[in-house]
């Protein structure tokens, strides 16, 4: 069964003024990793070790899309924090053509050889704005076809598209190549707060099925916002996905 992570972002605010806790809380809910959305000002091999003695991994890295003189430094940072994964994203501008795409495939591709040539993966995180359309398709499927080298790490609540895409259709499209799934739920309603994994409109168990077990290395429960406690949120999103034998941690749910 795919292992459980949680993306720290979830827990941003927590985690700023006591990141060890947070992640004791984490460990302690059960979850088995973390991806990272920053270094909490601290150097890439201290912050592994933290993260490693409080018996959790780490599975990702989420930050800025390097450029051409930062690659080399990127990769260094990705390898010492014990990880082969780097994911990133692009703003909404990068979407608002079929022109636009074609570039910023371009550059991606510019940067994400060398990263491979190290031994990394390089994995592209979506938002809602790739679900709109261009030229009559589907900006993120030009995208996605545009980088055949670039896994994809996608977050099945934006592919949503606030109810105008099916994420699982999405995620059986990309099956090949989608290595991590980032799972939230919600209303489906633009600015809205989401709620804890299961508790919203996204047909999770479907999202789930749609992925190829031998490809999908992690799920990972990320909720950028929350109308209730985020902390409760995460433990019951854990809670549902092992309930629901959709993932796996260290402990019972």
């Amino acid at each position: 069964m795919i292992p459980l992570a949680v993306q720290l972002y979830s827990l941003r605010e927590q985690a700023q003024n006591d990141l060890v806790g947070v992640l004791k809380a984490v460990a302690a809910m059960g979850y088995r990793g973390v991806e990272l959305a920053g270094l909490y000002n601290r150097k890439p091999a201290e912050l592994r070790r933290l993260i490693e003695d409080c018996g959790l991994v780490i599975c990702a890295t989420h930050g800025p899309w390097p450029t051409r003189d930062t690659v080399h430094a990127a990769a260094d940072t990705v390898r010492a924090l014990g990880t082969d994964t780097l994911v990133t994203g692009f703003g909404p501008d990068r979407f608002q053509s079929a022109d636009k795409i074609r570039a910023t495939a371009e550059e991606l591709h510019a940067v994400a050889e060398p990263l491979m040539a190290a031994g990394l993966t390089v994995a592209l995180h979506n938002h809602h704005w790739e679900f709109e359309r261009v030229e009559g398709r589907l900006a993120y499927d030009l995208f996605v076809e545009l980088c055949p080298q670039v896994k994809l790490e996608v977050d099945v609540y934006w592919a949503a598209n606030f109810g105008a895409c099916n994420p699982a259709e999405v995620v059986a499209r990309h099956r090949a190549r989608t290595i991590l799934l980032h799972l939230k739920d919600g209303p489906l309603v633009r600015n809205a707060p989401m709620t804890a994994v299961g508790a919203g409109r996204v047909d999770i168990p479907a999202v789930v099925r749609a992925a190829d077990p031998a490809v999908l290395r992690w799920l990972i429960v990320e909720l950028d916002t929350c109308a209730t406690d985020m902390t409760a949120a995460v433990a019951a999103s854990y809670r549902y996905l092992v309930r629901a034998g959709l993932g796996a941690g260290t402990r019972p749910a």
